[in-house]
């Protein structure tokens, strides 16, 4: 079995506005820096095999106190990108209402068969994400690594391999906080149990 401490990248510029964030590359704030730093003095008292961060900023910069405090070299893994959300990407839900809304209105009442338009697909953003952490699973059995990477993602992949369906991510997994651990542990034939969910990232 491998567990996987999945975290959300530190606050960001958009956060005050609830902009959706997918591909853009938005910067931490002060806060999301702080964020980081905490996440890396919660690593520095763990047994961590490997570091995986998406290759967004903040994902990186994010992981980047962590790694150093482990020793390790952070893996930049591409699967970990946050999902696209095309036309969506930047604008506040507001926003969205006023440029597409029958498209928005749709999102909301089914993410996953109406995602954004542009957007990506959310089932195979899903399967590339869980595509890496299989990968990690066979190379580290036994092992415990840190993820890296973003809100939407996480929440798909905990609905996919816990068995929820994905259109009901919004609904079951309503909010990760950012810097905040989530633990899964993956089991032989695809199993999986949620250990922690939105903990704290504290040394106490």
């Amino acid at each position: 079995m491998t567990d996987f401490v999945l975290v959300r990248h530190g606050e960001t510029a958009w956060h005050a506005e609830n902009r959706y964030a997918g591909r853009t590359d938005v910067p931490l704030t002060e806060l999301g820096h702080q964020q980081a730093a905490t996440l890396g003095a919660w690593a520095a008292g763990q047994r961590l095999d490997a570091v995986l961060c998406s290759p967004l900023s903040r994902a990186r910069l994010t992981a980047a106190p962590a790694a150093t405090a482990l020793g390790l070299t952070p893996r930049v893994d591409e699967r970990l990108y946050e999902v696209d959300f095309g036309r969506g990407d930047g604008l506040t839900r507001a926003e969205m209402a006023e440029e597409f809304p029958d498209e928005l209105d749709a999102f909301l009442t089914d993410p996953v068969a109406h995602h954004l338009p542009g957007g990506e697909d959310p089932t195979e953003a899903a399967a590339r994400a869980i595509a890496c952490l299989e990968e990690v699973v066979s190379e580290l059995p036994d092992g415990r690594v840190l993820v890296v990477a973003h809100s939407t993602l996480v929440r798909l992949v905990l609905c996919a391999l816990l068995g929820i369906p994905l259109a009901r991510y919004r609904e079951v997994f309503p909010a990760l906080e950012n810097g905040a651990l989530t633990e899964l542990r993956l089991l032989p034939g695809g199993r999986a149990s949620l250990l922690r969910l939105n903990a704290p990232a504290t040394t106490d």
